[in-house]
């Protein structure tokens, strides 16, 4: 097969998207519209670039040396891999085929998308859970928050090893109980090797300006490091290693 999708692009990083170095490819398109997104131009996958999975394998072997000896691998993101299910999980298994640690980063959103034959091409699960807080979630997000948990507790059904990503908003996703909440939960799973604690921030800041819509957390400070420290030390109660 050499399905077509729509990706918005493409980058390296190292230590943020999964182990080691990373290729990291931005799909398009996203059903989310949560208040502090820092890529508000992969929303729309029309705004995207047509691109087969022999086209992002091409791309990827330019790197495979490099990501492979650093102990790192190809990561999916976006927008949302999980729109476009029958793409994502033709490169996550012709890049498991040849031997390329696999990650895909999604909101969970969309997790009954996600085939078991599709899971089982993922090496690991760096899942947002944007809060814990039904109604905070609906509000900072536009979604529902039970799709992320049911599809939290099928990734342990099925052994599948997780990070856990929850962005810190001050005002947003500090409250307390529900940070305790959300610790509570996690730890209940089996699979879940860490949790990621990533302070709220303003990059993305100049992308809503570029595309003429607001920035609804313009005014939003950024969390200070004690903060920070307080939500990590809250997950590592339940017996969590967070970062």
């Amino acid at each position: 097969m050499n399905t077509t999708g729509r990706i918005h692009s493409w980058d390296l990083s190292t230590g943020v998207d999964g182990p080691g170095t990373r290729f990291v490819l931005f799909t398009s398109g996203c059903p989310l519209r949560c208040l502090y997104c820092a890529n508000p131009d992969t929303w729309h996958m029309r705004d995207g670039k047509e691109a087969t999975v022999d086209d992002v394998m091409a791309e990827i072997d330019k790197y495979r040396a490099f990501v492979t000896t650093s102990g790192g691998g190809v990561t999916l993101t976006g927008g949302e891999p999980l729109l476009q299910p029958a793409f994502t999980g033709e490169v996550l298994r012709r890049c498991k085929q040849t031997g390329l640690h696999t990650a895909l980063d999604t909101s969970g959103f969309l997790g009954t998308r996600a085939t078991d034959e599709l899971l089982a091409d993922t090496d690991l699960v760096l899942l947002d859970i944007k809060s814990f807080d039904i109604g905070t979630y609906r509000r900072l997000t536009g979604g529902e928050l039970a799709p992320t948990l049911s599809f939290a507790t099928r990734l342990d059904r099925l052994g599948v090893p997780v990070w856990i990503r929850y962005v810190l908003v001050p005002g947003w996703t500090d409250d307390p109980e529900a940070v305790d909440g959300l610790a509570g939960f996690v730890a209940g799973l089996r699979n879940v090797d860490r949790v990621d604690v990533l302070p709220f921030h303003k990059l993305g800041a100049h992308k809503y300006e570029a595309l003429e819509i607001p920035f609804p957390l313009r005014d939003t400070p950024v969390p200070d490091p004690d903060l920070t420290e307080r939500v990590r030390e809250q997950f590592r109660e339940h017996g969590l290693k967070a970062f």
